[in-house]
């Protein structure tokens, strides 16, 4: 076997098809794709669900299952072509030399092993390491990946640790047999802001440290900018432009590109004046890809009897190294003029009061015990909450997994009952009130959307049914005619085909079933909705579209919408006022201009410096979290965030560890509950600034 050249790719993929055999049909899902990946480099795949980014590198590694097939074209990894090795080569190469990180951690790690055996067995198997040096070596890299105590995380069983320290432990484990490629699928995406940002500086800081090479998927732009030296962007199955990530951020070249920068929340973007552009249409089926260009149906520049009268090959662009489009139409089209801007809307003025919440405590009461025994506990979910809520107005929540989001929403919807204080609906203090005890014209007036849109339906319902369902529930419509065209009238109201109503929820994307959720919340005329990560488990061309229907709704509605979300960038797209919460209390409260600037909370600061934001233009200042966020079971004294604040020493006398903060109210109502002076909090300089063009 020849040497290989170190000058030359660790990776290349060319004219790679693959395909899935059903015992119906063939289903082409990657045609044609190729990319190069040179030593030391790290090549990003973007490109929304069901593109073919994961079957990419399945086929990679080798694992397509017993139904996918290479069909045409080679995967050559240092100059061996993949496709045609043998399963004992392919065994030696699989974890030693190629090496994968998947999205879900759990997925791969023995609930039953300790963590330290299953790192060990790494370097056993493919470097035939002792135990003892295996073990060693294990500690070391757990210290390389910066998870705390060493010692206890090698005794430490997988569900003993959260999600981000799995993720860092899967990523030890990718890293132990020092592999020359290293394929992270995904691998932030369950994961807080502030948690995602320490693992993108491990990945980049180990792939500099060990010379890893790197293929990166993944639907976060932010992400591809802050990680990726190139990139790739993949649609329905083909590779349609490549390039480095710079060129194709600032000079793209594909109208799928333009696309889908269009459809995501950057800076600058408004939901009134600068809404963002939704891609039209729908995502081709593997089996149905229109003739000649696959985007054509979905293009504002497709021209008929050109761009779909034959498959359209890449096109590597002059004057620009390894930059290529599969567009026919590049050269003519002018990239740098404005998009056409929507329907411009007027900022609706806030109106009447109809939430209002004070000093608002939900304990819960726990077994220490594993079975049921041992002393009572208690968790404080939220702390001490109390804000309001006017119409028309879009309040955001914000805030790590564990803060109190979700139980907050439980207690306004009556699924919890709230420990102490009091909540104004409409002027009825429902704190105590379940659910179960509220009348259809109260639950009808709050609902709720949903994150997964897919376990909202029922699946044996048509999605008709269950919107009139609805409404027989809310006591809408006075005859069963009355209440079909009601449905009828919410299916327009959502922007869904009249002819959906007949349909199965299997048989609709994954953003439609979120329409037909909205549309279900809105069956009662509700004048608060409470949307828990409601666009998070859509792609971002589909998040644009059923974010601005929300927006469409409000307007017409006069809704109030709580809108729970980690994503800052729709945050501050959407949200008119932003309430950020850490374990349980809530730390800043304000307009939206107010918190995306100084003076910051410390949490705020760090929540902001965390955001992956796609523009070259932008700077952060790059504040990590150190630690994990406490439990809300044995919460630390004093301010909550005090175990993991940057700016505690610049408080005199430990006060921090000592007292909990009062409320600053700053200029214009803005509230900040934090120790820090006024003469500090005022000399914060911003997190994110934009550099002039």
């Amino acid at each position: 076997m020849t040497e290989w050249d170190p000058s030359q790719p660790i990776l290349e993929i060319e004219n790679l098809s693959i395909s899935f055999f059903t015992r119906l049909r063939e289903i082409p899902a990657v045609m044609d794709f190729s990319c190069t990946v040179m030593a030391g480099e790290s090549m990003g795949l973007v490109g929304e669900s069901g593109c073919g980014k994961s079957t990419v590198a399945l086929a990679v590694m080798r694992d397509l299952g017993r139904n996918g097939r290479i069909t045409g074209g080679s995967i050559r990894f240092k100059g061996r072509d993949l496709t045609h090795m043998s399963d004992r080569d392919l065994r030696h190469i699989r974890g030693s030399e190629i090496a994968m990180i998947y999205q879900e951690p759990m997925a791969s790690l023995n609930p039953a092993m300790r963590v330290g055996e299953q790192l060990a067995e790494v370097p056993m198997i493919h470097r035939n390491m002792g135990h003892a040096d295996a073990m060693a070596l294990a500690r070391q890299i757990i210290s390389d990946v910066r998870l705390p105590d060493p010692d206890r995380i090698l005794r430490a069983y997988p569900h003993q640790l959260s999600g981000g320290q799995q993720q860092r432990i899967v990523i030890a484990m990718a890293l132990m047999a020092r592999p020359a490629l290293l394929i992270l699928d995904e691998p932030t995406t369950a994961l807080d802001v502030t948690v995602e940002a320490g693992i993108v500086d491990l990945v980049k800081d180990l792939g500099a440290k060990y010379g890893t090479s790197m293929l990166f998927i993944s639907h976060n732009l932010g992400l591809i900018l802050d990680v990726c030296d190139r990139l790739c962007v993949m649609y329905s199955g083909e590779a349609v432009e490549t390039g480095n990530v710079a060129q194709v951020f600032d000079r793209m070249r594909h109208p799928y590109t333009q696309a889908l920068f269009r459809s995501i929340p950057l800076p600058g973007a408004n939901k009134n004046d600068r809404p963002l552009i939704a891609i039209p249409g729908n995502f081709p089926l593997p089996h149905e890809r229109p003739k000649g260009c696959n985007f054509g149906p979905r293009c504002d520049y497709f021209l008929k009897g050109r761009c779909d009268a034959a498959a359209v090959p890449m096109a590597l662009l002059p004057d620009q190294l390894r930059h290529e489009t599969r567009c026919l139409r590049w050269g003519e089209i002018d990239w740098a003029a404005p998009p056409k801007v929507g329907r411009v809307t007027e900022k609706l003025a806030p109106g009447r009061l109809v939430l209002k919440l004070e000093d608002l405590r939900k304990y819960y009461a726990v077994s220490s015990g594993a079975f049921g025994g041992g002393a009572e506990q208690v968790v404080k979910a939220n702390e001490s909450l109390s804000f309001e809520a006017r119409e028309n107005e879009t309040l955001a929540i914000v805030g790590e997994s564990g803060c109190g989001k979700s139980t907050l929403a439980k207690v306004l919807m009556g699924l919890e009952t709230a420990t102490d204080g009091q909540i104004m609906l409409f002027d009825e203090n429902v704190q105590d009130t379940p659910i179960q005890a509220r009348n259809p014209d109260m639950v009808s007036k709050l609902q709720m959307v949903f994150q997964n849109p897919f376990d909202t339906l029922n699946p044996s319902m048509t999605v008709g049914r269950q919107i009139i369902r609805a409404l027989e529930i809310f006591r809408q419509g006075t005859s069963d005619a009355d209440r079909v065209e009601r449905m009828l009238t919410l299916l327009d109201m959502v922007k869904l085909p009249r002819a959906f109503a007949d349909r199965m929820p299997r048989q609709l994307s994954g953003g439609q079933k979120q329409r037909v959720g909205i549309a279900r919340a809105f069956a009662g005329g509700a004048k608060i909705v409470v949307a828990d990560e409601p666009v998070s488990a859509l792609d971002v061309s589909v998040q644009a579209a059923v974010a601005d229907l929300l927006m469409d709704i409000q307007r017409e509605n006069h809704t109030t919408l709580l809108f729970i979300s980690h994503d800052l960038s729709i945050v501050r797209y959407l949200s008119d006022r932003v309430m950020v919460m850490y374990l349980g209390h809530v730390v800043e409260l304000g307009t939206t201009d107010q918190v995306f600037s100084p003076p910051y909370h410390p949490y705020t600061e760090a929540l902001l410096s965390a955001v992956p934001i796609a523009d070259t233009r932008v700077k952060k200042r790059r504040i990590v979290l150190e630690g994990d966020i406490p439990s809300a079971m044995n919460p630390p004294p004093g301010c909550p965030f005090q175990t993991r604040c940057r700016w505690k020493t610049q408080v005199p006398g430990g006060l921090c560890e000592r007292e909990l903060p009062p409320v600053k109210v700053m200029a214009d109502g803005h509230q900040i509950k934090c120790h820090l002076s006024d003469d500090l909090l005022q000399g914060m300089e911003p997190v994110i600034t934009i550099a002039a063009e």
